[in-house]
């Protein structure tokens, strides 16, 4: 239980962390183009975790950090890819959203993650579906305003949603399988390398605009990428994934709360009850329920999966 304690109160303050990097980013809009942010805040991370490795890899090793350059490699690299990805869609979706709308909508990853199981033949529970409705009903009052539709940031922030969905579903499969330090240095480096492509094919990064950013740069860097991403990845290997996804949605919650305190953003009465019911969606979602249907042929290719890698392991 103490343990489990400790494991919790990393993803709590991941969260935190999380919901204070809104403020950041939409701060580091107005200085930096959003590629040329995420490419520098993940490369900072990077590099602030790379000599750490050596102890805090040590310090991590009783959950698999003796497993195959295989496992680490593919893991990292694809973790990078769909946190570069991710983040940009995130940090362009800043540009037309405030940080508390930002913070709820990301987090519909809460309810997208168990419908991503459908693509692994298992249907979702009731609950499941009850909290896609909830959360439905949640964005059309957070989004919609009188008639107009959803828009350009409300999109791009749903396409981030998803795209942090199968990040935490990659996680959750190689962390396991790799030492979790190294996969997240892996990953940042990957990510910077993802935007700075369209960085240098779209925006004039420049040393002098990046130092003139460099509060939002170094908080988005460092803590957000080099600490709550690694913790993320740590703490996810000890905890149920269900009581780890729960609490890492507190990230909306923290998100709300900093726009109010750093930027002074408000929510309309209609908002505020969108956001009520977003994150009632985001609790309903995670309440355990059975299956539906779990069909045979799922089972058995989990089942053999699960035998040819104990062989692996015992070999």
């Amino acid at each position: 239980m103490k343990h489990q304690l400790k494991y919790s109160f990393m993803l709590v303050l991941t969260a935190l962390i999380w919901g204070g990097a809104f403020v950041a980013q939409s701060v580091g809009n107005d200085v930096l183009g959003p590629f040329t942010f995420g490419s520098v805040r993940t490369l900072i991370g990077g590099c602030v975790l790379l000599p750490l490795i050596p102890f805090l890899s040590r310090s991590d090793s009783t959950g698999g950090g003796a497993s195959r350059s295989r496992d680490l490699w593919i893991g990292g690299i694809s973790c990078g890819v769909l946190l570069g990805v991710a983040s940009s869609f995130q940090q362009i979706g800043l540009l037309y959203a405030s940080v508390g709308k930002a913070g709820f909508i990301t987090s519909l990853y809460i309810v997208i993650v168990p419908l991503l199981g459908l693509f692994m033949r298992k249907i979702p529970g009731p609950s499941v579906w009850a909290a896609v409705a909830v959360a439905l009903a949640g964005l059309y009052l957070l989004c919609w305003n009188g008639d107009q539709s959803l828009n350009r940031g409300d999109v791009l922030l749903l396409i981030c949603g998803v795209l942090f969905s199968m990040h935490i579903l990659v996680i959750d499969h190689f962390s396991p399988l790799a030492d979790g330090v190294k996969m997240s240095c892996i990953q940042f480096f990957t990510a910077g390398t993802i935007c700075a492509v369209p960085a240098l094919l779209f925006e004039s990064p420049s040393l002098s605009a990046v130092l003139r950013a460099w509060a939002p740069v170094l908080y988005a860097g460092v803590l957000s990428c080099g600490l709550a991403y690694t913790l993320q990845v740590t703490a996810q290997r000890h905890v149920d994934p269900t009581v780890a996804s729960l609490l890492m949605s507190l990230e909306s919650v923290f998100s709300v709360l900093a726009g109010w305190a750093v930027l002074r953003e408000s929510l309309s009465f209609r908002e505020l009850a969108g956001c009520g019911l977003m994150f009632a969606a985001i609790v309903l979602a995670q309440l355990p329920s059975r299956p539906v249907i779990s069909l045979p042929l799922f089972r058995r290719g989990f089942s053999a999966n699960s035998e040819s890698k104990s062989a692996a392991k015992s070999s």
